[in-house]
């Protein structure tokens, strides 16, 4: 459903007042892969008057104001990407483009959004309902945290925007559950998944098992400190064992409750099965098409969540650690759907999640007793817990091709090596599928390096399933008679490596995979991440052991220049070999403004 943006939308509706106002930093796309759609979808579909303004110009009050005060609140999001990562590179260079503002051009989401979107509710509305935050902008920088871009600790963006509340990680019930309380007028501090802000006269309102984390005051000129408070962050966001956690900021505190329960397979399909319109709404239309629909407009979302717990993503902190999935019924009824849309030319861009081959199962330890601390499900290898089985995706990717209207369903989110080559008995048999019917001449894996030392600072395995894939790979399309070729993801410049490892992996990529990337992409240390705690302290957090951390940024360009050039005296290298079973070719076209954070 499109939800209303301007004053003529009301008036047709009747409405003298909405609920709730989203103000969001991308612009208005009705699709489930769009939060403030489905937050918006959700809040309507439970009775409650939605309306949403994207992109506000920040220099007057003719946006901002244009669908009134709301009754309940102001719900705030800096877009689909954190403000900084979808405004900047990673050597600190202002992006032309926005794949998510209408025309493309990059002059329409302010830096910090979630704070500049606040500070203009309360400039034009003194005294205004509560402002709450959400989306991943708010998630992740809930608590003192690195930020790349000013080079220091920030404090929780709920104190910096004053903001009343801030909803982190899935918020799908928490939004609800908050309407509903402040609908009722009863207290919404008691509510999974919420962060508050008190003063120190309030301490005594916090309950008494929640873990106090070290002050801001105390991280920001403490590296152990950081340390230390990241990890008891990070072990506090199953729902299963999470406590709550409160942490001081000068005068006050900001108080996190512990996280909101995972939503049930019936709720999450019932998000899924809303109706969206998969467009742009007119009124941002006529500005300009977005980009991103070409690619999501008609795909699918499987699954959510991720257990590979890499240390550059920001996947395991955002949506969890244990991977939830829909129905079959529940996705196969959304591809059947597409055939009445009258943009749809019986083509799915995608069908996955954040790693497209973890659909249908889990540990069943963890999914009973909560996340392991002390070991991750697939690093440094896969966990014998963990079943890995890939006959539901088999399965489901069987059914698809055999809906009405449906010609090609493609798989393009990256898929886990390690997981295909563990699936003793469906492995191979999913590598088949995605080979003969579901890769549209490139399939997307992600080694990000050769080096052991780098790989194990990531939160990655060795290389050594890398070897068994891609030979199957090719003898796969060799006997399907297909020219088809992998993608290879690999970073620049993250904590750990040198120039040298960069030599290692170039010579690595041209004589164990047959060519080199053409793209490369350097690292960005991006908020609520191992990495960016490694980035910014200089130390492994684990063994607090000295790392070396490229912090020049003209040097962390010649970390992806080592990669990318191309010299005379070894132009032979650059060529794309004849096809051979022993040695397999790639074509590395990695999206270079796409942030990593979730893979």
């Amino acid at each position: 459903m499109l939800l209303p943006t301007t004053s003529a939308e009301l008036k047709e509706k009747n409405w003298v007042q909405l609920d709730v106002i989203l103000v969001i930093g991308d612009s208005y796309i009705d699709s489930p892969f769009m939060g403030s759609a489905v937050i918006g979808n959700i809040l309507a579909n439970a009775g409650f008057r939605v309306g949403i303004i994207a992109q506000p110009d920040i220099t007057s009050p003719e946006d901002i104001s244009r669908l009134g005060e709301p009754r309940l609140f102001w719900g705030v999001s800096g877009g689909s990407i954190d403000s900084m990562v979808a405004n900047y590179t990673a050597l600190k260079k202002k992006r032309k483009s926005d794949d998510l503002t209408p025309g493309g051009v990059n002059n329409r989401r302010p830096d910090r959004a979630v704070i500049v979107y606040s500070n203009l509710i309360r400039r034009w509305f003194k005294n205004t309902r509560p402002i709450v935050l959400g989306g991943i902008e708010a998630s992740l920088r809930r608590i003192a945290h690195y930020d790349y871009w000013t080079d220091r600790i920030r404090a929780s963006v709920l104190l910096d925007a004053k903001a009343d509340f801030l909803l982190y990680g899935m918020a799908e019930r928490s939004i609800l559950e908050l309407a509903h309380a402040l609908n009722t007028q009863t207290n919404p501090r008691t509510i999974r998944g919420i962060c508050y802000p008190i003063n120190a006269k309030q301490i005594s309102q916090i309950p008494p098992d929640f873990i106090e984390l070290p002050s801001f005051q105390r991280v920001k000129n403490n590296p152990h400190a950081f340390i230390d408070m990241f990890h008891i962050f990070y072990q506090n966001n199953d729902p299963i064992t999470a406590k709550g956690l409160y942490q001081q900021h000068d005068s006050r505190y900001l108080v996190q409750n512990p996280p909101s329960l995972y939503i049930s397979q019936d709720e999450l399909d019932n998000i899924y099965g809303t109706g969206y319109t998969r467009t742009q709404h007119p009124y941002y239309e006529q500005m300009g098409k977005v980009k991103a629909l070409e690619t999501i407009q008609f795909s699918i979302s499987t699954h959510r969540g991720c257990y590979g717990e890499c240390n550059f993503c920001a996947i395991a902190v955002h949506e969890g650690r244990t991977v939830r999935w829909r129905s079959k019924s529940s996705i196969l009824d959304e591809a059947s759907s597409f055939s009445i849309h009258p943009e749809f030319k019986g083509i799915i861009s995608d069908m996955g999640g954040p790693t497209a081959n973890m659909y249908g199962f889990e540990c069943s330890k963890k999914i009973k007793t909560g996340v392991c601390t002390a070991k991750r499900c697939l690093a440094p290898a896969v966990c014998t817990t963990l079943k890995v089985d890939h006959s539901h995706q088999i399965s489901l990717l069987q059914e698809i091709r055999r809906t009405p209207g449906i010609k090609h369903v493609f798989v393009s989110s990256g898929i886990r090596v390690d997981m295909v080559i563990n699936d003793i008995k469906y492995g191979r048999k999913y590598l088949e599928q995605l080979v003969k019917y579901h890769t549209s001449g490139q399939l997307k894996i992600a080694p990000e390096h050769s080096e052991t030392h780098v790989l194990k600072l990531m939160g990655k395995p060795d290389l050594s399933s890398l070897d068994i894939f891609t030979q199957w790979f090719e003898q796969i399309n060799h006997d399907a008679g297909k020219e088809q070729y992998l993608t290879y993801y690999t970073i620049a410049a993250h904590p750990g490596c040198t120039d040298q490892d960069m030599r290692n992996l170039r010579r690595y990529a041209s004589k164990k995979l047959g060519t080199l990337p053409e793209q490369i992409q350097i690292f960005t240390p991006t908020p609520s991440t191992y990495s960016s705690v490694m980035y910014h302290t200089g130390l492994d957090p684990f063994t607090r052991q000295p790392i070396f951390v490229e912090k020049s940024l003209r040097k962390k360009e010649q970390q992806k220049r080592i990669m990318v050039a191309k010299t005379k005296k070894r132009s032979h290298e650059f060529q794309q070999p004849k096809r051979s079973l022993t040695s397999p070719l790639s074509v590395a076209t990695r999206n270079k403004s796409s942030p990593v954070i979730k893979k």
